[in-house]
């Protein structure tokens, strides 16, 4: 494997409900695991986890973004080109 890989997630023409689905079930995913992360900490060591505390509320607030982007989708009748690229580099 090179140092850094590169995939490709997401990457297609989607509907305002088909894009919605994907994208929303991906953030909530991702706060979801963040939350049973800060769930586990208190659990374990009696403290919040701080990366969990800090990364919830932003990605609440991309959650917001997005349903306004989704909301001009689809009053306007629109589709969505959405393209998601991960980027993972091997570290020392």
């Amino acid at each position: 494997m090179k140092n850094t890989e590169k995939l490709i997630a997401i990457d297609g023409i989607f509907e305002h409900d088909e894009a919605a689905e994907i994208l929303l079930n991906l953030l909530k995913s991702k706060i979801n695991f963040h939350k049973i992360k800060n769930w586990s900490s208190q659990e374990r060591f009696g403290k919040e986890d701080p990366i969990a505390q800090k990364r919830i509320p932003e990605l609440q607030k991309e959650v917001e973004k997005l349903q306004v982007v989704l909301g001009q989708a689809q009053a306007q009748n629109k589709k969505l080109a959405v393209r998601s690229e991960i980027n993972i580099t091997l570290l020392d």
